[in-house]
């Protein structure tokens, strides 16, 4: 981040003056979400505690929580609109002293006034609900308060008030990025952090809780992010033509690519919730299937709007987007406040740790014959495969070539993926040590290989148009992304080897595996995070994409060498130390696991030939890599000597001829200076010898 100096564009205005009534649709926005949550509260009344086994806390904490969750999540909301449009509508100026070095910036002054507004009522409303929430939860009344030690037990005893401290850290980051940044890198990064802050409410809220909530939590999860920078995005928008402001002609194809892939993203997501939380029932039997049916339309409100404004660019467009949005986030805050239908059904304890029951004991055919899609990476395979291949088509019919065997990676690389997340490997991963180890190995140290070696971002680089009319587009930012200072610095060898080495001890050998393998979101997160690291690490070894720290050809070989003896030493101590998650694995008491240590013997082992074989592999492709780069070079110099563009040869014969000629030079010079001293000293001895005489 920077002290801003502020030289941003001025702010283009429209002919008309600012409009009155979308302000007044904005404020009828934000009341609209607080009435409906209050008025739901107060009609259930203590029958929603009471239904799930709760002591009711009072109206007033109950009010006092939904009030604030409420102005919470608009906040958020306008949070996560302002950094993406502060991300969609950067601009390019010349760096000082840089020759013709340019750098993305912030467009304007309004976005950052928007984020800093907004991220301070986050901050505020997030930090009172680690409070207001654990009271709720834990049916206690606001009195409670003056007892410090039940408030802290209840703010660090329960998932709830731990996800608010995230998205209260999120949104001072945020605050601190719209007060003092001017770089566009500062706010793509922050927006990144913005829905994980998003994110950490809604993981552990109601998607946590029933059979298939590993559906419904990776649903929520693309919900979240789709449609926080959807609707953060339809509102920003709106505030700035409540202002006077316009879209400018230059961003109008990216609002109709928003207009298309977003509600697409969020109606899908939609429907899977409402499969999930419905549990078999019908959408009118309860409080929850109405609401659902109220946001599936105000979805397709949305929808209508949005497509109307992308193509005429009229406020009836905006006016219907926002009202759709204010029903969609009003039934969204209502919904937290009722015990959904899948609260209520019968759930066994595999369902309740993983979503879903297991048959029974693992074998080959179980393995690989019985499918559970994984949604999260399911959906990101078909996603990144569909868009690798359409930019390599785009590539070859301009003409230019892209190896095919780099497209063939690609694909065997997610493939790898979607197996050992959707098959029965990612199925019995939770309950089989062993099995958890494959899939993380995996993830961590095969899938990455193929990854890297596809050079995805050198194929966008390279499908991708340049920025026009002085616009940035997708080219320039993963341009500024790869020459970022955030990007060296990740890439930094030693951030990067601690982190790969690392990760398997502080998730094994400090009792954080146990924790996390009772919440699919947690486990989703591991995976992520084995696979990220993993195409870090290869990357910077054999990766075809240009990193922005590059290591020598030995450097790359001894930092594969360099981590085969902690895997070594990882895989032994698996073999010889304590159960690993104990608890857990007691808690889920299936008769076909119980034998918790030969199970982890067999886990340390596949860590230790997990981590030798993936990195001899990548022993081999580093030098397939240098013979073929000698080759390249060869021919490269053979080309040039057979078109007479070579004369290294000529200049060598010429420079040793020179060499030679200062040399005869100096040997002439040489022996002409030695006959004059010998014809001296002769003359001085004839002198001297004629005054003896």
């Amino acid at each position: 981040m920077t002290i801003p100096t502020r030289s941003v564009t001025p702010v283009e205005r429209s002919s008309r003056q600012p409009r009155t009534w979308l302000k007044l649709l904005l404020v009828l926005f934000a009341v609209l979400a607080i009435v409906v949550a209050v008025v739901t509260t107060i009609v259930i009344g203590p029958d929603s505690y009471l239904r799930i086994a709760r002591d009711d806390p009072g109206r007033l904490t109950s009010v006092l929580t939904v009030v604030v969750r409420a102005v919470c999540e608009l906040a958020a909301l306008v949070t996560v609109g302002g950094l993406a449009s502060a991300v969609l509508v950067g601009r390019q100026r010349p760096v000082r002293g840089g020759g013709s070095k340019r750098q993305l910036e912030v467009a304007e002054w309004f976005e950052p006034f928007v984020i800093r507004r907004a991220a301070a009522t986050w901050a505020i409303s997030a930090g009172l609900l680690v409070l207001l929430d654990a009271l709720d939860s834990n049916g206690q009344p606001l009195s409670r308060l003056a007892d410090l030690s039940a408030v802290g037990f209840s703010m660090f005893g329960g998932d709830a008030a731990r996800a608010w401290m995230v998205a209260c850290a999120a949104a001072i980051a945020a605050w601190v990025t719209g007060a003092l940044a001017v770089r566009w890198v500062t706010y793509g990064v922050v927006l990144v952090v913005a829905l994980l802050g998003s994110l950490a409410p809604v993981v552990v809220g109601q998607v946590l809780v029933g059979p298939n909530h590993d559906f419904g939590s990776d649903a929520a999860i693309y919900q979240t992010v789709a449609g926080q920078v959807l609707f953060g995005l339809v509102v920003v928008q709106a505030l700035r033509m409540a202002t006077g402001r316009r879209v400018r002609v230059g961003e109008r194809p990216r609002w109709k690519l928003v207009a298309i892939a977003l509600p697409a993203v969020t109606v899908v997501a939609e429907v899977v919730l409402l499969w999930f939380k419905l549990a078999g029932s019908s959408p009118t039997a309860s409080a929850t299937g109405w609401f659902e049916l109220v946001r599936l339309a105000s979805l397709v409100i949305i929808s209508i709007g949005l497509f109307s404004y992308s193509h005429e660019w009229t406020k009836a467009g905006v006016l219907l987007a926002v009202a759709g949005i204010g029903v969609f986030v009003a039934a969204g805050i209502a919904m937290t406040r009722i015990p959904p239908p899948q609260f209520f059904v019968p759930t066994s304890v595999s369902q309740i740790f993983f979503g879903f029951d297991l048959p029974g004991r693992p074998s080959f055919g179980t393995l690989f014959g019985q499918w559970r899609p994984n949604l999260l990476f399911a959906v990101a395979a078909v996603v990144a495969i569909t868009g690798y291949l359409l930019a390599a088509r785009r590539v070859r019919r301009r003409g230019e070539h892209w190896p095919v065997l780099r497209t063939i990676a690609w694909v065997i690389g997610w493939v790898l993926i979607v197996v050992v997340t959707s098959s029965g490997l990612g199925k019995y991963s939770g309950a089989d040590f062993a099995i958890h180890m494959v899939v993380h190995m995996t993830l961590s140290m095969l899938a990455p290989i193929p990854l890297v070696l596809a050079g995805p971002l050198t194929l966008l680089l390279r499908a991708l148009p340049t920025a026009r009319d002085g616009r940035p587009g997708p080219y320039e930012w993963i341009t500024a992304g790869l020459h970022s200072r955030f990007l060296r610095a990740l890439y930094h060898p030693l951030l990067v080897f601690v982190l790969y080495i690392g990760s398997y001890y502080a998730l094994y050998l400090t009792g954080a595996f146990g924790t996390l393998m009772k919440f699919h979101w947690a486990h989703q997160l591991m995976n992520v995070h084995f696979l990220l690291v993993g195409c870090l690490y290869f990357g910077l070894v054999i990766g075809v994409d240009q990193t922005p720290r590059k290591l020598p050809s030995l450097a790359k070989l001894g930092y594969i060498m360099a981590a085969m003896p902690f895997h070594a030493f990882f895989g032994v101590i698996l073999m010889s130390g304590g159960i690993i998650g104990e608890e857990f694995y007691q808690h889920l008491d299936l008769p076909w696991a119980r034998d918790l240590a030969g199970t982890q013997q067999a886990g340390g082992g596949v860590a230790w030939a997990g981590g030798e074989i993936p990195l001899l592999i990548v022993v081999i492709v580093l030098a397939l890599q240098w013979a073929i780069q000698d080759k390249k070079e060869a021919r490269r110099l053979d080309r040039h000597l057979d078109s007479g563009l070579d004369d290294s040869h000529d200049a060598y014969n010429a420079m040793l001829a020179r060499l030679a000629e200062r040399g005869g030079a100096e040997r002439t010079g040489a022996e002409r200076a030695g006959a004059e001293r010998a014809g001296a000293e002769r003359a001085g001895a004839e002198r001297s010898g004629k005054d003896l005489t």
